[in-house]
């Protein structure tokens, strides 16, 4: 405890399992359990009604959350972590950033493979191990089973699974710009998996279409950065407004004709080198394959990619 200095949250869940329950009445008839999502309209007017009728986190082996069992989130020495962090030491200068982070990744010579559910110590970069016969790991089983209602039809049921995921390194900075006067973001998602899944079946489970299969999924996600931050806000109408600014243009001059450092702005160049040089800025996404009940499409991967630009608004259909 003497060592403790109260500069963060840290956060470790042992031997955690959680499911949300079922959607299907009970002897009497009453729906206790139900997470559900309405107002939503379809374009031919009728009632949309989202219904989860399941949502779990297991242990490794749960059998698509049939077979639940205990798995540890975060480690004693690598938690999840809530902090408040100085944003000089993160290149956000000047200002103090909430920070909300999974386990950090750690090094290669340490860490585990994110994708192998046999992976051994030095095989990797992620923290998080996978479950052994002695411990229960800290990959969870995630999956969520949803039954979509339109109008008096709700034969619609879209089951998604994963086996095994890892978040490491992921993380939701927020800071205030004082410009703009709105609040700003940095959210980096690195999602792991060796096999996720989505299907469609029947309300009753016993008829299922075709299953969407991702083997060795990798995604890293990576929205705002320093240069060219996340805004959020809300218009006047209520609506979400999600914005990444276009990156400012080189005035005329700061770069030289040939592009070098030494016959450009120093300062112009160094600015642009940061922005397209730096890999933390960028998102990939693969799959080592891509099937669908018994055609195979094979691997698929994009690679280094940058958002120059995006802008996200909310609108009501009812208006």
């Amino acid at each position: 405890m003497s060592e403790i200095d109260g500069a963060a949250i840290g956060v470790v869940l042992e031997n955690f399992k959680f499911s949300h329950g079922t959607d299907k009445p009970d002897a009497t008839g009453n729906q206790a359990r139900i997470f559900r999502i309405a107002g939503i309209k379809s374009t031919d007017g009728r009632d949309v009604d989202i219904t989860v009728n399941r949502f779990y986190v297991s242990g490794a082996n749960s059998d698509y959350g049939e077979n639940l069992t205990g798995v540890n989130l975060g480690r004693l020495i690598n938690p999840w972590r809530i902090d408040v962090v100085d944003g000089d030491d993160i290149g956000i200068d000047h200002k103090a950033v909430l920070e909300f982070a999974a386990p950090a990744m750690v090094s290669a010579a340490e860490g585990y493979d994110c994708l192998s559910t046999g992976a051994v110590a030095g095989t990797g970069t992620c923290s998080s191990r996978p479950a052994t016969a002695d411990y229960n790991g800290e990959r969870a089983d995630i999956g969520m089973q949803m039954n979509v209602g339109i109008g008096a039809d709700r034969s619609a049921n879209i089951n998604i699974h994963a086996q095994s995921a890892v978040i490491d390194g992921s993380y939701l900075r927020l800071w205030g710009d004082g410009d703009r006067n709105q609040m700003v973001a940095q959210f980096k998602l690195n999602f792991y998996t060796p096999e996720l899944s989505v299907d469609v079946c029947a309300h009753d489970g016993s008829t299922c279409d075709s299953r969407i299969y991702m083997s060795d999924v990798v995604m890293e996600l990576a929205l705002g950065n320093q240069l060219q931050p996340l805004f959020l806000d809300v218009d006047g109408g209520g609506n979400f407004v999600i914005d990444i600014a276009a990156i400012r243009k080189p005035a005329a001059g700061e770069i030289g004709a040939n592009g070098l450092r030494g016959s450009s702005n120093t300062e112009a160049w160094d600015f642009y080198e940061s922005y397209y040089a730096n890999p933390e800025y960028r998102s990939n996404f693969s799959i080592g394959n891509f099937s669908v009940g018994s055609k195979d499409f094979g691997s698929a991967r994009v690679q280094g990619m940058l958002i120059q630009h995006l802008s996200i608004r909310t609108k009501d259909l009812a208006q």
